[in-house]
């Protein structure tokens, strides 16, 4: 009964440790990236070196499997999706690394060291890498009171600094600042941002109703109650409109831009599976003479005007890079995002090279996955332990002191 137990228990401390470890990363961002778990993945060389020496090489094996079918149970019922290729061949790789490592390491020291080496090798080659720099980067145009391009309350050249979204829209585009759309600016660019500007006169809602129509991409975010938090007082000339100065444009493409329903926090998941986390968010109403259609929950209004488009979002908020990065300093790294509005950004001004990560639907379905998973973990250590409880047998199912003896 006491070697029973021993056995479950050294059975089950690999896939319970392993799934636990990759928790922290998954809960910093929501994200659930296999990659996570190939760091606690290193684990097995000890537990599969110490079943190797107490039990045999079937128990270590044994062990192996049910940390990665512990951990992809977990990651399917918390997603609801199947895995990408890459980030399960990581995991797989690791895995079987870490195991030859704890097999070989006592009789064949330097083979096992090598494994070893090899599985912390593929472990930070595992990393998410970084948005590349694209060879092709149309000229985008963007046009925004909020603080995108400068730090809030400094001045002069050292408050020149790119906010985590213009960081990334640099990777894909010539970003180029413009104060208005009479700028001749406006003439040499493909593209154009419109973020909560200022108030515009007639000519320059003229200027850009006509650009649009001549052909333009313009991605809209108007927001009818700002809540980006911002340290400079109330009549600041600096601080952004709390309320969209659009209405007379909007209104002239048959759209009407709606007080908000609710004022706090949303994440809300959009039909291609990307995931958007809203501050206050609104939406729009459409009038008969529009030739614009709504989507998710007329969060997003698609316009065609004349030979051109226009994307219009309501809720300017949805950029803050508080709403949708853990870390301000790696808004490059994708496994740092914690909702795809990036990505969202850059599909909707004409690059849709961002894929959508893998998120976890909810808070219920993530403790049931962890539940369902931890018992599924404990299932397999308990059939393990009844199953390969023989002490004598072929060389597979022989602990190393029996191999030693004969």
């Amino acid at each position: 009964m006491i070697v029973a137990l021993r056995t479950f228990a050294m059975l089950c401390a690999g896939p319970l440790i392993i799934l636990l470890g990759g928790l922290p990363a998954l809960l910093r961002t929501g994200q659930v990236d296999l990659r996570a778990w190939v760091w606690p993945a290193l684990v097995l060389i000890i537990i599969a070196a110490a079943l190797r020496a107490r039990r045999s090489v079937l128990h270590a094996i044994w062990a192996g499997l049910g940390s990665v079918g512990t951990v992809l149970l977990f990651a399917w019922l918390a997603t609801g999706r199947l895995f990408d290729l890459w980030p399960l061949a990581w995991l797989g790789l690791t895995v079987l690394l870490a195991l030859g490592s704890g097999i070989f390491i006592i009789g064949q020291r330097w083979l096992g060291l090598g494994l070893a080496g090899l599985a912390v090798l593929s472990c930070g080659l595992a990393a998410d890498p970084s948005l590349e720099w694209a060879r092709e980067r149309p000229a985008l145009a963007v046009i925004s009171a909020l603080p995108l391009f400068w730090r809030e309350g400094e001045g002069g050249v050292q408050a020149r600094e790119d906010a985590p979204i213009i960081r990334i829209l640099r990777q894909r585009f010539d970003v180029r600042p413009v104060d208005s759309p009479l700028s001749p600016k406006m003439q040499r660019v493909d593209a154009l941002l419109l973020a909560q500007p200022r108030a515009m006169s007639a000519d320059e809602l003229l200027a850009l109703d006509g650009w649009v129509r001549g052909g333009g991409t313009m991605l809209l975010f108007a927001d009818p109650l700002l809540r980006w938090p911002s340290s400079l007082p109330l009549g600041d000339r600096r601080r952004a409109p709390p309320v969209s100065m659009l209405a007379p444009v909007l209104g002239h493409w048959g759209v009407e831009l709606r007080s908000p329903s609710y004022t706090g926090e949303k994440r809300q998941m959009l039909a291609d599976g990307r995931l958007l986390t809203t501050m206050a968010a609104s939406s729009f109403a459409l009038r008969r003479n529009s030739n614009c259609r709504t989507e998710h929950e007329a969060l997003v209004a698609r316009c065609m005007i004349g030979r051109g488009q226009a994307v219009l979002v309501a809720d300017a908020d949805l950029i803050d890079d508080r709403l949708w990065l853990a870390d301000e300093a790696m808004p490059l790294k994708r496994g740092a995002w914690t909702a795809d509005t990036a990505g969202f950004v850059v599909k909707q001004l004409g690059d849709g090279s961002i894929e959508p990560r893998v998120w976890v639907t909810s808070l219920v379905g993530l403790t049931t996955a962890l539940r369902w998973a931890l018992m599924a973990g404990i299932s397999w250590a308990i059939m393990g332990s009844v199953l390969l409880s023989r002490r004598k047998g072929p060389f597979l199912l022989r602990p190393l002191q029996a191999e030693a003896s004969t």
